[in-house]
Order: structure tokens, then C-alpha cells, then sequence
């Protein structure tokens, strides 16, 4: 660990520029970096003071690249971690207490003597701090004190999750002050979600965390939803001439909760025709031989997205064998098949409440025209409103993103790259 001062000159001498390169997959990424960097340092010694000794920390947003819908019913996801993160000065103290400024937000004061759920915490972020320090605990490591400020790029109801990249950027900031960064990001993604899950009190899955933790495209499988298996692909996203953007639509997600519960109850309704909880301990050759049964038993929409589970299911090892192979176009094929099937089969591209707002069936029919067969797109995570996902290439970004923003505003638009690195301390190798 260095002073403020220290750090701050390390900084404008380049010590971190190979850590910033590494994580961001864009040496052009250093200079802003950095002063977002020099900006929590300006925010800890405003708030801490100047004499302490701090280390410097990130955890990505994420996105869902492959798999919509599939992991409630314990099926695969592909996710990456992003180039949008949360960044931390933090230092140890030595009063059993953490304290958390998030830019914008009031400080979170947690007092470590109790890590129980506290009711009068649920729903904020203090919750998640208590949480993970628990977690930390129940898995036998050590937790203390410390003082952090933070500030996040993390686009707030953009399906990019800036929820995991908090939780995993306080289960980041525990490894390495108090644990010598022997945890690894696998398990410091399922203490998160056991802080969102028990101490937040939102029912999340593991993708979100996973992602910010591991960083870079990982697979999951949720078959066993208790030891999911995940693995890490070693693919260079920064190679393939693609930027992967995000397009907010607008839209509320506030009345939809009807509509995302009904996805995940048809797919079980189906299932319930063959004795089984969730589609993914049926059989897809046992469905497609009674597709008549399940039709008059749960209907034709459970029908249809019981189609788009198993054939999402397939398609994300598809879409990895093609990452594997370093095939970009077949990888972009199935995406783009991934998005018509969310569209046609899951449904999930406007709500039928109001079918007169189609936002994100317009931005999605907006890409195709103007990617002209060149690159991806798709609906983005939950769907119903909010965005959709493209990969568009270098020489078309500039058109891409001026015709989306004419529709959906200035900024709805963001070229967004894929982060090798999860969460992690910032240092000078060596």
C-alpha cells in the first residue's frame, strides 16, 4: 500500500498505465482512467483525510451476451465483463466499522460487530456491504474494518448491472486488504449473491456477480444451481473489429414485473407436464414428442418458450465453440438467431399490455437495417423495454450510433468494450 501522495505520483508517471491496459483492453483508456482514478483519491482524502495509506480497486458491470431467459430454469448463460466499472480508494482502519462513499450516494456506515440481516437495511446498499462481509465470514476468511470512496460508470437500470459490480467491488476491496487476495473471484461472486440474496432481499442469480468477479466472456451452467460450473473463455474481443453496444430505449421496467414472472412461469408450467420443476431436467426430445399435451396442459405461449429455452439452451455452447475456434462471424450468427428467437418464441420484446410501445422492436429492426448483414444484435437482458445489445463494426460505429441516438436520444448509445480483467487490485506489476 502507498500514501495518497504516493499513489498520486504513480499514477502521473505511468507505474499503472500496463495494469490499466490489462484491464481496460485499450491503452488510449490510461489518461481517463486516470483522472477518474485521481478523482476518488480527491474524494478519500477529502473525506479520510491525507495521511492514510490506500490501494486502489475496480469491479465491471457485465452484460449478457448469450442465454435470455435460460438460467431460472436452470439452463446456460454466456456473459462478459465490461469497461464500465465501479473504481475504490480504500484503506484499512482499525475501528471494526466500513465505511463506503459512493459518489452521489450518502456513506454507508456499517458496524461489523453484527452481520445479520437487519430489516431496516434492506434494499440499500449498506445491506450489501453487511452482507458481504458475512459472507466473507460463513467461508472462514477474515473481514475488518476499512474506509472507501468510490465512484461507478455503471449505467443505473441498464441491464449492465452496477448492483454486482458494488457487491463485488467491497468483496474485492476484503481479499486483498484482509485475505492477501486468496479468494477467488468465483467464490467472491457467490458471496455477493448471498448478500443480495439474504441481506439486499432481491432473488438474483449468479450470472451478474460472476461476471464482475471473473471478468472477459465466461460461460455458466446453472444445472445444479447450488455448484454452478463456470468456466472462463480466452477469447480477444479487442481483436475482432467489433464494439459491443448497448442502446437504452427508454421505457419503465417498474409495471413488468407480471411479464417477466409469466416468462419464467410458463417455462415451469411446461415442465409441470412431465413431473419436472424447471425445463431443464426435461428431456427436449420427450417435449418436442408431446408438444400437443403441453399445449392443452399450459398453453401456447409455455409452448413457445419452452422452443426458445431449449434452443438458447444449445445455442450458447454454440456460440462458444465459435469464440474457441475464433470464428466471429458463426459467433455473430448465433447471436443474431438468439435475438429472433427471444422475439418470436420468449416473447419478450414489448409487453402485450401495452403493445403500442415498441421501442425496443424498433431499435432492433433499426439494426438490422443499418448493420446490413455486418454485424449482431438482440434484445438485452430481461427485455419488455429498455435495451438491446449489438456488435457493430469499427467502420460502422460512427453511423450506428448517430442514427440510434436520433431515435432514442443523445447518450442512448454506448460503444462498450469487454474487459479481460474482473474485479481487482490496481498495482505496478512486479
Amino acid at each position: 500500500m502507498k500514501t495518497l501522495d504516493e499513489m498520486y505520483l504513480e499514477l502521473r508517471n505511468g507505474g499503472l498505465d500496463a495494469a490499466l491496459k490489462a484491464v481496460y483492453a485499450d491503452s488510449d483508456e490510461a489518461d481517463r482512467q486516470k483522472k477518474r482514478l485521481c478523482g476518488v483519491m480527491d474524494s478519500f482524502a477529502a473525506l479520510f483525510g491525507c495521511e492514510r495509506e490506500i490501494s486502489l480497486f475496480r469491479a465491471p458491470g457485465r452484460t449478457e451476451v448469450g442465454g435470455n431467459h435460460t438460467d431460472h430454469n436452470h439452463g446456460r448463460v454466456l456473459a462478459a465483463g465490461i469497461n464500465l466499472d465501479a473504481v475504490a480508494a480504500a484503506s484499512k482502519n482499525d475501528e471494526n466499522v466500513v465505511r463506503v462513499k459512493s459518489e452521489g450516494h450518502d456513506m454507508n456506515v456499517v458496524g461489523l460487530s453484527s452481520l445479520t440481516p437487519a430489516a431496516a437495511e434492506t434494499g440499500r446498499s449498506s445491506a450489501l456491504v453487511r452482507g458481504v462481509c458475512a459472507g466473507f465470514v460463513q467461508c472462514g476468511y477474515n473481514v475488518g474494518g476499512f474506509d472507501a470512496a468510490t465512484a461507478s460508470d455503471v449505467l443505473s437500470g441498464s441491464g449492465l448491472s452496477s448492483s454486482a459490480a458494488f457487491e463485488v467491488l467491497v468483496g474485492t476491496i476484503l481479499n486483498h486488504l484482509y485475505n492477501d487476495g486468496r479468494v477467488s473471484g468465483v467464490e467472491i461472486a457467490q458471496i455477493a449473491q448471498y448478500a443480495e440474496n439474504e441481506f439486499f432481499g432481491k432473488p438474483c442469480g449468479l450470472m451478474d456477480q460472476t461476471a464482475s468477479a471473473v471478468g472477459g466472456f465466461i460461460i455458466i451452467d446453472f444445472r445444479d444451481p447450488k455448484k454452478p460450473v463456470i468456466e472462463k473463455l480466452d477469447f480477444d474481443f479487442a481483436s475482432c473489429g467489433h464494439s459491443l453496444c448497448i442502446v437504452d430505449t427508454g421505457g419503465s421496467h417498474a409495471s413488468l414485473t407480471d411479464e417477466y414472472a409469466a416468462v419464467r412461469g410458463e417455462m415451469i408450467s411446461a415442465a409441470k407436464v412431465f413431473g419436472r420443476d424447471v425445463l431443464c431436467d426435461v428431456p427436449e426430445s420427450l417435449f418436442w414428442e408431446n408438444i400437443s399435451r403441453v399445449r392443452e396442459l399450459a398453453g401456447d405461449r409455455a409452448v413457445l418458450r419452452a422452443m426458445h429455452f431449449y434452443g438458447d439452451n444449445e445455442r450458447v455452447l454454440k456460440e462458444v465453440a465459435a469464440l474457441k475456434n475464433g470464428d466471429f462471424e458463426e459467433f455473430k450468427r448465433y447471436v443474431i438467431e438468439s435475438g429472433r428467437s427471444s422475439y418470436m418464441y420468449n416473447q419478450n420484446v414489448y409487453a402485450c399490455q401495452s403493445p403500442q410501445s415498441q421501442s425496443v422492436s424498433l431499435a432492433l429492426a433499426m439494426s438490422e437495417k443499418l448493420l446490413n448483414g455486418r454485424g449482431a444484435w438482440r434484445v438485452h437482458g430481461g427485455g419488455f423495454a429498455g435495451t438491446i445489445q449489438a456488435f457493430v463494426p469499427g467502420d460502422l460505429l460512427d453511423t450506428y450510433k448517430a442514427a440510434m441516438e436520433a431515435v432514442f436520444g443523445v447518450g442512448s448509445c454506448k460503444a462498450l468494450k469487454v474487459s479481460p480483467v474482473g474485479g481487482t487490485r490496481l498495482c505496478r506489476e512486479g
